[in-house]
């Protein structure tokens, strides 16, 4: 992927907001996937996961890998 605003990173967005950490996985970011899915997963339970759900969409547009 090309960087931040570049159509993959859109893509990794729209999948982020659908399921959190899906955006990090198409990205090849296992670990941050992972973290972000079963964070989100558990702060739903107290309302709470909106903000990781948000964090992963942000996270998934702004990513820009290291050269």
């Amino acid at each position: 992927m090309a960087g931040q605003g570049s159509g993959g990173n859109v893509l990794a967005a729209l999948c982020s907001f659908f399921i959190p950490g899906l955006g990090q996985l198409l990205q090849g970011r296992l670990l941050m996937a992972i973290l972000q899915f079963i964070l989100a997963g558990a702060l739903w339970f107290f309302l709470m996961g909106w903000i990781i759900h948000l964090w992963s969409i942000i996270d998934a547009a702004r990513y820009s890998p290291a050269n």
